[in-house]
């Protein structure tokens, strides 16, 4: 079985989509994708599907649907294999799993990934990191769970996971802006702010891409945009790390040189206390 939750939803056993058109099945089969191999108890299913008004039948209803992925399970399994459906999506004392191993879920194969960038991070291996970080990115297909109607639970866990995938992102540029990479990530990062106007970490890194391009103004211009924006909105002065890389910048300091920058600092953090 293979499972990606990274944009639509997407299973597949020998080749055959399990995937149920109906919504409430789909938000099943989803949350317990997210936790393979781990028991997602009753109460938390049916809170998944009706919130906290729960319908009388909502035990009877759960395990109607429960019966229905069983079904498509075992006709793609085909005949022959008494059970196995059951034993893939099984009933345990107060709620059911789906007994598969993680890495059949494409997640789990990105948060290896992500940690594997961290560690080449940390060990100073901007390349090894670089690498790891866009192939994590390369698994997501769009937003998380983009095709199923979430609950309150698959809510917190599509807002997870999109707060990962942006970090991730963050990190990636990090290693790029380490390595020299500035040119390249500018029209990125360009889509990034503007997509996210309050994000100071980003604005850092498109001041510095933009700075070690040769364009000074723009990446002042960048600044006092974001600063702007925040006293407008939230009444508040960029972070105290921030306005320093902008003094930096005027001052045309040594430090914002690809060379001369600490190594392993992310880039909003060139100028921290």
């Amino acid at each position: 079985m293979k499972i990606r939750v990274l944009g639509p939803l997407s299973a597949d056993v020998n080749g055959m989509s399990i995937v149920p058109t109906a919504g409430k099945p789909r938000q099943i089969l989803a949350l317990l994708a997210l936790y393979p191999g781990r028991v997602v108890p009753v109460p938390t299913l049916m809170e998944e599907i009706w919130g906290t008004e729960l319908p009388q039948s909502a035990l009877t209803t759960l395990q109607t649907y429960i019966l229905q992925l069983r079904r498509r399970l075992g006709t793609a399994m085909g005949p022959g294999v008494p059970g196995a459906a059951k034993d893939v999506l099984a009933t345990r004392h107060g709620g059911y799993l789906l007994q598969i191993p993680s890495e059949a879920v494409d997640v789990h194969e990105y948060e290896r990934l992500v940690a594997e960038g961290q560690q080449a991070s940390d060990e100073g291996e901007d390349d090894r990191a670089a690498l790891a970080y866009r192939t994590a990115l390369g698994l997501w297909e769009g937003p998380a769970l983009v095709d199923v109607r979430v609950g309150p639970i698959l809510a917190i866990e599509v807002m997870r996971l999109e707060e990962s995938r942006l970090v991730t992102r963050e990190r990636r540029i990090d290693a790029d802006l380490r390595l020299g990479r500035h040119v390249e990530v500018i029209a990125e990062l360009t889509d990034l702010i503007a997509r996210h106007p309050q994000h100071e970490g980003l604005h850092s890194q498109a001041m510095v891409a933009l700075y070690r391009s040769g364009r000074q103004a723009t990446a002042l211009d960048v600044y006092h945009r974001l600063r702007r924006r925040l006293i407008e909105e939230l009444g508040v002065e960029p972070a105290p790390q921030l306005q320093r890389l902008h003094q930096a910048m005027l001052a045309v300091d040594p430090q914002l040189d690809i060379l001369c920058g600490p190594r392993r600092s992310s880039t909003f953090d060139l100028y921290a206390a």
